[in-house]
């Protein structure tokens, strides 16, 4: 390029201005610098001086050298150590008056100094620029003070003027050579920067740029198809005007992700994923647009982007009259894609397509669906019969088999056998002339082109090449029959719809999985017991089975345990854990442990648990499981209970009154470090206790609190029957697709008459053995139960023997009737009885041996103040001998007898 044209061009039209710049700042830059160092220099002379003539005014023999009869002779070598010292010009010793004592010049000595010095004769230092004999200076004046405070003279330090420039002076070539690095870097930089331009923009001059920005704008905001420029980190760079009415863009579209524009999903990621495209079909709005993406060329190996053309088709396709086909299917095909598959259920899902097709594509849609899929089962491959499951249409009452019929494919020339076979969608355009089509049903065909339906395409449902259904599209009203073009669009309808159904398909499946593992491990019968009069109900979620569960364990003394719990999540692995849980409590149960012993076991077990799954890295541990743990003695009225992370229970009084009680809440099982407290309470015959999970209380549109007010409310009614609770609470409470299981138990209590219950004190005495078991014969006796007292003297015998011996004071001796006889001793003592098997020889050790083949159940229960032995006897029972082969000792050897 010519020199007269590289200087009539943009680059070097911005050289030159650069240069300029740059030549202005640093001629600037270096006379600003000359400035402040001749400023420094001065400041700092200011500075020395004033410091010297303070120092040596302030000297220790100053002022005294001032008042004797010779102050030159004293003071001039001091003056003068102390000027070489400091690296000032002079230092002067001055009298009240101005006169000289001291200066480096000895023929100054006893002149007057010149300047105003009557401001340091006043007591005040200065410093000033000195101009006059014998010098031009920076210099400083001090006072001198004696002891009493009295000015008694005056020092004067100074730098000539002549050194301070010198010094400024000798800092001027590197100020200069400075300047002239800055000066050669930023025409450097101007040269680079020039170079560069001339690079972009080819070395155009102003005019040349000017026309193409014109033509730029043009292109960009002229014409008819839109132009999108997206970068290489997906943001939007540049859009024209006919992209931003294309597709609806806001004003501050630039500089956002693609992602973010809330552009419809598919064209969005389209643009977003870079990938090329040619006249790709995507449904903008109501605009049916052409889009190609082509990537952009490298620049130094990086990508840049792409660009993206946008064409609205839809004005094409009007001018070739197809327009409202395409748009109306695209819009068909996005509404199945969100109607279709809603819920998770086989049934709605096949209705879900008969009517998102009826009227846009069809007049009529029936759709079948094998046996095995509507159970969830997998396709068994014969697909000969078909359940009719779904039926729309835009009149009523059509001649076609209605919902529930069996469909049966018999003649294999109908378009649906042809279908089934082939695995394609097969046109009927004709029904009147297919001949074919009526050997299925003659009589049905016939009342069906009577009815008017005159067009036909079968398609097969198939998922992952399995066969699931049919569904068969019909025409009547619309005059226009189907055509070829019709066929790949009914095929992907039925494809769509095809794979929500399988999905719903499994998901049925999982669920009745799910739900018999639920229900075979929930209680199926309640146990047999009188302590208290149960109702329950169990609700799975609507979208799975979940882990919530209940139980009623009789324990020992007419004693019954009342458990609610809940594992979080849903499916199989919750129900799974559920049964792991209440297999558990019914085994700590069997120890008769208080509540928070038992929660504290199962805690520790359910950690456990989850420290084996984690080590084993499967994720199926037990975390998030909760439970409630009661237990209720009727013989009492008391109730104790604990709970690790679960919701308290609610207690209804006889009168109606509710409450729920101050339960301490624990963690949730599996945590540990925190003990568990259990809560005591006394309730009243015909008491309701009510447990529950928290699916009961809470769900997406209500919380806690209101969920506990509601359920006061329902519970606020006295003389009900525990079904009717259930039944009230279940109505107030329920939510129409609950999102969580619900377990609902709840128990009315009742209490043993006295006549049932029989109390002795007995002595540490071992002649109270046959006072206590005479009493107790004759209280068995009394009720009638002659039959079991001879065992029951035997056991009693056999306990109360082996507490006097073994145990410590108090001793007591309980019978309770109830459905069986249980006999109890309590003593103080802790020591608890093990069974063994004594030898031949042995003089003891048959007593517990003895207890346990004549009662039907036998165990210990710890208490506060020692243990209770228990065993339980049946209401009628056979001969003693009976029980075993264990020959039978007389009565009083049984007081012999020891464990």
């Amino acid at each position: 390029m010519s020199p007269r044209a590289w200087s009539r061009s943009v680059a070097g039209q911005v050289f030159a201005l650069q240069a300029v710049i740059v030549l202005l700042l640093v001629t600037a830059a270096v006379v600003a610098l000359v400035l402040q160092a001749e400023h420094d220099g001065t400041e700092n002379a200011r500075n020395r001086s004033l410091a010297a003539a303070e120092a040596f005014a302030h000297a220790p023999g100053t002022a005294v050298a001032l008042r004797s009869p010779d102050p030159t002779a004293e003071l001039q070598p001091r003056a003068e150590a102390t000027r070489v010292s400091s690296g000032v010009d002079f230092v002067a010793v001055l009298g009240r008056d101005g006169v000289r004592f001291t200066d480096p010049q000895p023929d100054l000595i006893g002149t007057r100094a010149g300047g105003n010095i009557a401001r340091a004769a006043a007591g005040q230092s200065f410093t000033e620029i000195f101009r006059g004999r014998p010098s031009d200076a920076v210099r400083a004046v001090v006072p001198v003070r004696d002891a009493g405070g009295q000015v008694v003279g005056m020092v004067s330090t100074g730098i000539e003027i002549q050194n301070v420039s010198e010094a400024v002076e000798r800092q001027l070539p590197l100020v200069l050579g400075a300047g002239a690095v800055a000066l050669l870097l930023g025409t450097g930089g101007a040269a680079l920067v020039s170079r560069r331009l001339r690079r972009q923009t080819g070395g155009l001059g102003p005019v040349e740029m000017t026309r193409i920005n014109e033509h730029h704008e043009a292109v960009l905001h002229a014409v008819r198809e839109g132009v999108l420029i997206i970068g290489a980190d997906r943001r939007l760079v540049l859009a024209n005007d006919e992209a931003r009415r294309l597709l609806d863009l806001p004003p501050d579209a630039e500089q956002q992700p693609m992602t973010g524009l809330g552009l419809p999903p598919r064209i969005s990621a389209l643009l977003a994923s870079g990938r090329i495209a040619t006249d790709e079909l995507h449904l903008v709005g109501d605009r049916l647009l052409a889009v190609n993406v082509r990537p952009t060329k490298e620049y130094r190996g990086q990508s840049t982007g792409t660009v993206a053309t946008l064409r609205d088709s839809t004005e094409l396709a009007a001018l070739s009259g197809r327009s409202e086909v395409a748009r109306s299917r695209l819009r068909l095909l996005y509404d199945a894609g969100v109607r279709i598959g809603t819920t998770l259920d086989v049934v709605r899902t096949a209705e879900e397509l008969s009517e998102v097709a009826v009227p846009r594509f069809a007049d009529f849609v029936t759709v079948e669906l094998l046996d095995p899929v509507l159970r969830g089962e997998e396709p068994s491959g014969v697909h000969a019969e078909m359940r009719r499951t779904a039926l729309s249409g835009v009149r009523p009452d059509p001649p076609l088999q209605p919902v529930g019929d069996l469909i049966r494919f018999v003649a294999p020339s109908t378009p649906m056998a042809a279908a089934l076979e082939s695995g394609r969608a097969v046109l009927e355009p004709d029904l009147t002339t297919a001949h074919a089509w009526r050997d299925q049903d003659p009589e049905g065909a016939a009342l069906t082109l009577e009815y008017g339906i005159h067009s036909l395409i079968s398609v097969p449902l198939q998922a992952r090449g399995v066969v699931l259904g049919m569904a068969n599209f019909w025409r009547a009203d619309t005059p226009d029959a189907f055509v070829e073009d019709d066929l790949s669009f009914a095929e992907e309808l039925a494809a769509r719809a095809a794979v929500s159904i399988d999905n719903a398909r499994r998901f049925t499946r999982e669920h009745a999985m799910a739900v018999t593992l639920q229900r075979s491990l929930l209680p199926r019968v309640l146990p047999e017991q009188n302590a208290v009069d149960v109702a329950y109900r169990y609700l799975p979620a609507e979208a799975g089975v979940g882990g919530d569960w209940f139980d009623v364990i009789p324990l020992p003394g007419a004693r019954v345990a009342l458990v609610v719990g809940d594992v979080v999540g849903h499916g199989l692995h919750a129900a799974a854990t559920m049964g792991r849980l209440r297999t558990a409590v019914h085994n700590f149960s069997t120890l008769d442990l208080p509540p928070e012993e038992l929660l504290g076991h199962l805690d520790e077990l359910v950690g456990r648990i989850d420290m084996d799954h984690a080590e084993a890295r499967d994720g199926a541990g037990i975390t998030g499981a909760t439970c409630l743990y009661a237990v209720y003695d009727p013989a009492s009225g008391r109730c104790a209970v604990a709970r690790a992370g679960h919701p308290g229970p609610a207690v209804v009084h006889p009168d109606g009154r509710v409450e729920f009680p101050e339960v301490p809440a624990g963690l949730p099982l599996g945590l540990g470090g925190m003990p568990y407290e259990s809560h005591e309470m006394q309730l009243a015959e015909s008491s309701r206790l009510v447990l529950f999970t928290d699916g009961l209380l809470e769900d997406r549109e209500r919380d806690l609190e209101a969920g506990l007010e509601l359920l006061q409310q329902a519970l606020a009614k006295p003389d009900r029957t525990p079904e009717q609770i259930c039944a009230d609470v279940l109505g107030a409470l329920l939510f129409p697709s609950p999102s969580d299981d619900i377990a609902l138990l709840v128990a009315g209590t009742r209490l043993l008459a006295p006549d049932q219950v029989a109390e002795w004190e007995v002595r540490a005495d071992p002649a109270e053995v046959s006072r206590v078991r005479n009493t107790a014969a004759a209280q068995l006796s009394a009720w009638g139960l002659e039959e079991v007292t001879f065992t029951a003297e035997l056991i009693l015998s056999e306990l109360i023997t082996n507490a006097i011996r073994y145990g410590g004071e108090p001793i007591r001796v309980r019978l309770l009737k109830d459905r069986v006889l249980t006999c109890e001793i309590a003593d103080s003592s802790s020591t608890a009885p093990h069974l063994r098997y004594a030898a031949t020889t042995d003089e003891g050790g048959r007593g517990l041996f003895l207890v346990a083949q004549l009662a039907e159940r036998w165990g210990t229960r710890y208490t506060g103040r020692g243990k209770v032995i228990w065993a339980e006897l049946p209401l009628s029972g056979g001969a003693p001998g009976e029980a075993g082969a264990l020959p039978m000792p007389s009565l009083d050897d049984l007081e012999d007898l020891a464990w």
